[in-house]
């Protein structure tokens, strides 16, 4: 088993805790487990198709490089500042049910389009 497939374990199980959190509504976690699930299974891609791990929370840059579709990319784009908004007090957002579903989904799509790429 690579070390790819470690991070796209994680990314799934990341994904699963944001699941987890939006049933218990606590949002702002969820949302933060979705920027988490797909930084990780596109760093299981880097790692595949440039056999090095890039460290970086920009979840563009990590698309850009391992050549995610423009739908997916703009997904990141959306969801690439959860990984500050949810977790210090001078940048917090707060997040809402609609908004951490459709993370969720878009989360799934990512790890799903990676899945087929590793």
């Amino acid at each position: 088993m690579g070390e790819e497939t470690e991070w796209l374990k994680k990314a799934a199980h990341d994904l699963n805790t944001a699941e987890i959190n939006l049933n218990q509504k606590v949002y702002d976690a969820s949302a933060f487990f979705c920027q988490q699930a797909i930084e990780k299974a596109l760093k299981a891609l880097h790692i595949k198709k440039f056999g090095s791990l890039v460290k970086t929370h920009d979840l563009h840059f990590l698309g850009q490089k391992v050549g995610l579709p423009a739908d997916l990319l703009k997904s990141c784009d959306e969801i690439s500042s959860f990984y500050v908004e949810t977790r210090y007090p001078d940048s917090y957002a707060e997040f809402d049910e609609e908004t951490v579903r459709d993370s969720i989904a878009k989360a799934r799509k990512v790890l799903e389009w990676t899945k087929r790429k590793l």
